[in-house]
This record gives C-alpha cells, sequence and structure tokens, in this order.
C-alpha cells in the first residue's frame, strides 16, 4: 500500500518534531500530511517554534499512531525542501477554517520523504 494510500484509509494522531540549529527538540501535534506527489508530503502550519527550527535545521519526523489500533502507525523520517506563505495552494488544502485565520500568516512547508518505518520496531532494515 502507497503511503497516500495509508494516510487515506486510516484515522489517527501525529506529531511532527523538529529541532533548532542548536540541537534543542521540540514536538507538536499535527494532522495528517497533505501529499504532493509519491515523494513529497507538505504540512500547514503558522509561524510557531515548529516553523522557526525549520528554519536552521531542514530535518524532522513525524510520529503517526493509528485510532483503537494498539501500537500501530508509521514513522516518517524527512527533510524540508520548500515553503510557501498564504499561497493558494495552502488555502486549497486546508481542511479547516478558523476565525483568525486573517491575522497571522500560515506557510505551506513541503518535506521530502526520506524514510518510512513502522510506528514500533526497524521495519526492512533489520
Amino acid at each position: 500500500m502507497k503511503l497516500r494510500e495509508y494516510f487515506e484509509s486510516v484515522k489517527g494522531r501525529g506529531v511532527l518534531a523538529t529541532a533548532d540549529g542548536e540541537g534543542k527538540v521540540d514536538a507538536a501535534i499535527y494532522a495528517t500530511p497533505h501529499f504532493i506527489d509519491d515523494e513529497t508530503i507538505a504540512f500547514i502550519m503558522r509561524d510557531r517554534l515548529t516553523h522557526s527550527n525549520l528554519q536552521s535545521n531542514p530535518h524532522a519526523a513525524y510520529l503517526f499512531m493509528e485510532t483503537g489500533q494498539k501500537f500501530t502507525g508509521k514513522r516518517l523520517f524527512l527533510t524540508k525542501t520548500r515553503e510557501e506563505q498564504d499561497s493558494e495552494l495552502l488555502y486549497s488544502l486546508r481542511r479547516k477554517k478558523y476565525s483568525d485565520d486573517k491575522n497571522e500568516p500560515k506557510f505551506l512547508v513541503f518535506f521530502q520523504v526520506d524514510k518510512v518505518l513502522p510506528l514500533i520496531g526497524p521495519g526492512d532494515e533489520a
């Protein structure tokens, strides 16, 4: 099953982990990724700590745990490739609208998927 199909077929919660240029780590709850193509995903984010960290360190990890399943999910290892601010594509991809949307810039941040592993265990690398 392709990664896009996986995320379209399951429900769950995700955490996007980043670190700044000095290695200080942050983790934040994020919705499932938007698929641009088979190797590129994107997340919509505001200008907060996660976005700030990605300015000095392009590497991130996304951990996804399926709802109702015991320790089932995926780990995605990512590298930021580019971003857009308040673009038409960003607004077309949004799943929810918030009342304060116009007050704060939003960024569509694109990532190359470097590696995919199961939530638990080494995957195919063992």
